[in-house]
This record gives structure tokens, C-alpha cells and sequence, in this order.
């Protein structure tokens, strides 16, 4: 397998949800560079479409890729099976991001099958994304080199809870080997909670919507305005 890259500081999930204009690869290249020329350490994406002009517009970028597909069977939607781990890796990214949860995959698929044959037939390094410390540990175990907190919230069994993960972030970093690295994703809105998840034991810091989700952004501002104004 391929060595991991070590992550630190900022990495910026450059996303746009389906039916808008920002979804357009040519302006997730941009908005990724713009992210890395400001000192971002690697950026986030979604398909193998955009991963691939990333990498054609920053050749040198740290890319963590994923391709959001949903199945009838299955909750799981981030990297679900074998058929996007390969198309992520082939596109160009540095560490592949998958759903490590506990929930069923598609077509009963197993994951630790699917970690084995990523490490056997692609050498692709794996970062999991969990929601919970119970999975987080699990997917160290197989064999996934970073373990990120994205889930956390999302989920059956955390459908109660609201990210950030704060009390996922001690016990991982307590728990999993020091070779393993610790990712805080979801829910980090400002610089002061970046700063509060590295005090806290992650490694690096994944941050979305509060930087690059503009239309979440600007709906969030409309209707706050048009219920004050109400």
C-alpha cells in the first residue's frame, strides 16, 4: 500500500450540491485552488469528474476523494463500494474516503473485504469516516490510515446528536495508534472551533459549508432575514 500523506491543518471540502452552478468542475477547480493558494494543506471532493480537474488544475494538491451514490438497500452513500473506491483512486486521489460506519452496504457488501482489496489491488490509503469511537477504532483495525469524525449526527445512532464531534475526539485520539490519523469533520463554523479541535487531538481539521457551501450559505442568510422581517 501506498504511504499515507500525513495531514495537518486546514482541509477544505470544496462541494456543491447537485443543480447548482457552482457544481461545475471547471469552478471546484478554482475554488480549491483559490483554498490552497491561501494555505489550505488539501481540499476535499466529491466524484471522480471533480477530483480529476483538481488534479489537472493543481497537480501537487493533497486530495482526500469521495463519490456520494445511493442505493435502494443501503444507507450508506460516501464511497459505498468497490466500484467507487476504484473510479476515486483512478481519478486522482491522494487518500480515498469511505463510510466505515456499522450500517448494512449495498449489496451486502463487507467492508472489511473492501479495505483488504483497496490496500491488495490499488495500494490506496483509506480514511474513514464514522460516528462513533466504537467504528472509528474498528476501521483502524482494518486498516483504514485516517479516521474522521464526518458522520458523526448523521446517522441512525446519532441522529440525536449535533456536530461538531467533541466527544469523539479525546477518546479516539487516546485509543488509536499514534500512526493513525485523527480528522475532525462536520459542523466546524469558525476558526476558533478549528482551533479547539486541534487542542483536542485531531490532526487536521475538514471544513465545508462554513467556507465553500455557498448556497447553504446564502439560503441561510435569505431565510433568516425574510423570517425577521416577518
Amino acid at each position: 500500500m501506498a504511504p499515507a500523506p500525513i495531514p495537518s491543518g486546514l482541509i477544505v471540502s470544496v462541494q456543491a450540491p447537485e443543480g447548482s452552478p457552482m457544481r461545475h468542475p471547471e469552478v471546484i477547480a478554482a475554488v480549491a485552488e483559490t483554498c490552497l493558494l491561501q494555505g489550505a494543506t488539501g481540499v476535499r471532493l466529491e466524484s471522480p469528474e471533480h477530483i480529476g480537474a483538481v488534479r489537472r488544475r493543481c497537480p501537487h494538491a493533497l486530495i482526500v476523494g469521495l463519490w456520494k451514490r445511493t442505493y435502494p438497500d443501503s444507507p450508506v452513500y460516501i464511497t459505498p463500494g468497490w466500484e467507487e473506491i476504484r473510479a476515486v483512486w483512478a481519478a486522482g486521489a491522494d487518500v480515498v474516503a469511505i463510510d466505515a460506519t456499522d450500517r448494512p452496504r449495498p449489496a451486502g457488501a463487507d467492508l472489511a473485504a473492501l479495505i483488504e482489496r483497496a490496500a491488495a489491488e490499488l495500494g490506496s490509503p483509506l480514511m474513514a469516516d464514522v460516528d462513533s469511537v466504537q467504528n472509528g477504532l474498528r476501521a483502524a483495525q482494518l486498516g483504514c490510515a485516517w479516521v474522521g469524525t464526518t458522520l458523526y449526527g448523521y446517522t441512525e445512532e446519532t441522529a440525536g446528536q449535533a456536530p461538531p464531534a467533541w466527544d469523539l475526539l479525546g477518546p479516539l485520539r487516546r485509543q488509536l495508534p499514534q500512526s493513525v490519523s485523527l480528522i475532525c469533520e462536520g459542523g466546524i463554523g469558525s476558526a476558533a472551533e478549528a482551533c479547539a479541535a486541534l487542542e483536542q487531538g485531531a490532526d487536521a481539521v475538514v471544513v465545508g459549508t462554513a467556507i465553500t457551501g455557498v448556497d447553504l450559505q446564502v439560503a441561510a442568510y435569505v431565510g433568516a432575514m425574510a423570517k425577521a422581517r416577518a
